[in-house]
């Protein structure tokens, strides 16, 4: 219970005084080894042998692809087709742009698999339409950042890619179980939408011509058939979610350079070294948390952990209620990749000795953890918002505070009917 209590306790402490996640987690494991085995009894030559195993794995290839994927669209003009497409589309119903923003998130979320690419591709596209029409900034401000959650829901995600992996569940089955969610989650938000129409002022707008709604559908559609290659290819066995990345990389360049010739050697050569830079932060956390994770198992934490909660609730229902709070208080300091490093290899021996499947825990766990990126203070979504809005940190948390109701009521929703998540994959598996 000592080692159990240090080995949480002092990364917590190291998190709260700013040092780096990797540099975080990289203390604990020596604190800890020096703990149970003395100073000069470290097994140094096996630790760079962990966190080489930690990022020796096939389906983990599929981060940096679908990075590559998103920063090839937020850098041509697929992300203004996709807006323009939904707006045709739905800009017309009562909420107008708010609609518009929440499903054009949902397209976007097809292809990106993060937040923050929602958030700062769309984003600034999204509000600065909205201001040009008149809409409320603050709400303005809120539906983008709220939307931009379900960037990590719908395939693809690179939150459920290292999931699968670390959990030893199928990364495409979790890719399927994260579309019911998403499509929830989305229409939730468009309610919340109308509700607050009633409130605020939403201009409406003219429903557009149906010649206007095909010209945009056709300038969009080569862009729209990148979600669908994605799940399609997926679902029909055509190739695994490892190489849909690798797929969904390709089609991007290819609309960019060679169908719309927007994107030049320079521009090429700026989206790869972002995407280099942004992969490396991420496989060097990877392959400390695979260390972790190594010496958690070591010494029987998750084990512990489950025998403790055994005493708290045996009820699988009450118990993910608990969890989801543990993730929402955990997402507001940590980021989502970060959290599913360090908490998959705790949490998921400990479901499964409850009972809980361990795939619609995955989807359940990253769209609390999800939730993160909107709250304060590290939520990486306000940080973008503030930059694209200029208002103060603490207006754009303000502003995104009603749209939590929304996505909360989803994720409980999800933990009470849990064939929500399981169904699809489950029939996708048994073909």
């Amino acid at each position: 219970m000592v080692t159990l209590v240090f080995f949480i306790g002092l990364l917590i402490i190291l998190f709260v005084l700013g040092i780096p996640v990797c540099a975080s987690i990289g203390l604990t494991c020596l604190a800890v080894l020096w703990f149970e085995n003395g100073l000069f009894n470290i097994p140094l030559s096996l630790l760079p042998l962990k966190m080489m195993h930690g990022v020796n794995s096939f389906p983990l290839l599929a981060v940096p692809f679908f990075i590559l994927a998103a920063n090839v669209m937020n850098k041509g003009s697929i992300t203004p087709r996709i807006f323009n497409f939904a707006n045709s589309l739905v800009g017309h119903l009562r909420g107008g742009l708010g609609h518009v923003n929440v499903l054009a998130s949902m397209i976007f979320a097809g292809m990106s698999g993060t937040a923050v690419a929602d958030a700062a591709g769309l984003g600034a596209l999204e509000i600065r339409a909205m201001r040009d029409q008149g809409y409320p900034l603050n709400y303005s401000t809120g539906i983008t950042g709220a939307s931009s959650v379900i960037g990590p829901i719908i395939p693809p995600s690179v939150a459920m890619v290292i999931y699968g992996w670390l959990s030893d569940v199928s990364v495409g089955a979790l890719f399927i179980g994260g579309l019911v969610p998403g499509v929830m989650l989305g229409l939730a938000l468009m309610i919340m939408t109308v509700v607050l129409s009633y409130r605020i002022s939403m201009p409406l707008q003219p429903r557009p011509p149906v010649t206007e709604t095909l010209r945009l559908s056709r300038r969009a559609v080569l862009s729209l058939l990148t979600p669908v290659i994605i799940v399609g290819g997926i679902w029909s066995g055509i190739f695994t979610p490892t190489e849909s990345g690798a797929v969904a990389s390709a089609y991007a360049i290819v609309l960019g350079t060679v169908v719309y010739r927007e994107l030049g050697v320079k521009e090429l050569l700026d989206v790869f070294r972002h995407t280099i830079e942004f992969t490396a932060i991420i496989l060097f956390i990877i392959s400390v948390a695979g260390l972790y994770g190594w010496l958690m198992v070591r010494l029987q934490i998750p084990m512990n952990l489950a025998e403790g909660v055994v005493h708290l609730t045996t009820n699988p229902t009450l118990l993910l209620m608990i969890l989801m709070v543990f993730f929402l208080i955990i997402g507001c300091f940590m980021s989502v990749i970060e959290s599913v490093l360090i908490f998959t290899p705790i949490m998921v021996p400990m479901v499964q000795m409850m009972g809980i499947d361990p795939l619609f825990f995955g989807v359940v766990m990253v769209i609390s953890l999800s939730v993160g990126v909107i709250t304060p203070p590290f939520g990486n979504v306000i940080y973008v918002l503030v930059g694209i809005t200029g208002q103060p940190f603490e207006a754009v948390v303000k502003a995104l505070i009603p749209f939590l109701v929304p996505i909360l009521i989803t994720i409980l929703v999800l933990i009470l009917f849990p064939e929500l998540v399981t169904y699809l994959p489950y029939k996708w598996m048994s073909r």
